[in-house]
């Protein structure tokens, strides 16, 4: 079991079958935002302390927010397709939407302000950019142009 003694967890302590006791390495555990490069995003060990890393995970942090508001504001049902089918791909996109959202909150969960703004910085863009295409389509396609 984890404790919080002044900002790193204390190395857990348990017991296997054989008596043996295992301890685990010491993490930073932070309950604000911080800014440095040396940080876990997503998965243990990466991005490490590699600065380059570092950046990789900011730039997949955007990447992965652009990607989910693609993913919100377009329709992939072509025209003719059936209910069922339309249904079904409505389902798998919105599954893979969530899944990518929820990767990108669990990434800013890990309270570094890169990450944050990586993140606030990808929905923006995607939402301007997808949204604005989205808007167009929809005014262009009625009987009504202004």
């Amino acid at each position: 079991m984890t404790s919080n003694h002044g900002g790193w967890a204390s190395p857990a302590t348990s017991l296997n079958g054989t008596g043996n006791t295992h301890f685990r390495r010491r993490i930073p555990v932070h309950t604000t935002f911080f800014w440095g490069h040396v940080t876990e995003v997503l998965f243990p060990g990466w991005p490490g302390s590699n600065p380059a890393m570092y950046g990789l995970s900011l730039v997949f942090v955007f990447a992965l927010a652009v990607v989910v508001e693609w993913l919100t504001h377009s329709d992939f049902v072509r025209p003719g397709s059936t209910d069922r089918t339309a249904s079904l791909l409505r389902t798998a996109v919105h599954t893979v939407r969530s899944a990518l959202a929820y990767m990108v909150t669990l990434a800013v969960i890990s309270f570094n302000g890169g990450v944050f703004i990586a993140a606030l910085c990808g929905h923006t863009i995607g939402f301007f950019v997808f949204r604005t295409r989205a808007l167009m389509k929809s005014v262009g396609s009625g009987s009504d142009k202004c």
